[in-house]
């Protein structure tokens, strides 16, 4: 695994290899950005969404955080960081279409699963499971119907947690009207870190499905 010295020396590879190699894009990139696709995936190591969607820079707009979530429209006081990355692609960017992708072996949605960090003091799990909470509600029938524990139940909570992220996208104002217009699509998918294939929510089964 790279520390932080190890990544030092990759940019001065990417200085000296792919800055130069694409230089005219990067050229157009300092005037601004106008990427088309927002994408809102997990902050864990091994789901890079520039990788696993072969783009060049500029072209995606991304929000990792834990299980690529997305909380509910609120204008209550705190610090809305999903929610401002969202109002910015949408309403200024303009992004045509938002994916959410979860993924396998999810640590933030086992934890959802299994609730072992409930109660925990902030520092210490507690902002994760506030954060995770608001997959309660989905775990329920799972946890009835699966258990707690076991790569069954936890690959159904990883999925239904991109249905709750997307109905939780269709709770703001902008995405609803736009997605009603037309000029905004909403899209999930999930990427199984054990085969590396991405899966595709129809949304109208409610199935995903390998791309």
């Amino acid at each position: 695994m790279k520390c932080f010295d190890d990544m030092v020396a990759g940019y001065r590879r990417f200085r000296s290899g792919d800055w130069q190699r694409q230089h005219e894009r990067w050229d157009q990139l300092k005037e601004g950005q106008s990427p088309q696709v927002m994408i809102i995936a997990c902050s864990d190591s091994r789901v890079d969404p520039s990788q696993i969607f072969d783009v060049n820079p500029g072209e995606l707009f991304v929000v990792r955080n834990v299980a690529a979530l997305v909380p509910p429209f609120e204008t209550t006081e705190g610090r809305q960081g999903v929610s401002a990355a969202l109002e910015f692609a949408v309403q200024f960017l303009k992004v045509k279409e938002v994916v959410v992708m979860g993924h396998g072996m999810c640590g933030g949605c086992q934890a959802a699963l299994t609730q072992d960090l409930h109660g925990s003091d902030p520092g210490e799990g507690g902002f994760v499971a506030k954060w995770i909470d608001m997959l309660d509600e989905a775990r329920e029938p799972i946890a009835a119907s699966l258990g707690t524990s076991g790569r069954d139940a936890e690959r159904a909570m990883e999925l239904a947690a991109v249905k709750v992220s997307l109905d939780n996208l269709r709770t703001f104002p902008c995405v609803r009207e736009k997605e009603a217009k037309g000029t905004l699509a909403l899209h999930g998918a999930y990427f199984a870190i054990s085969d590396g294939q991405l899966h595709l929510l129809d949304q109208e089964t409610g199935k995903f499905a390998p791309a």
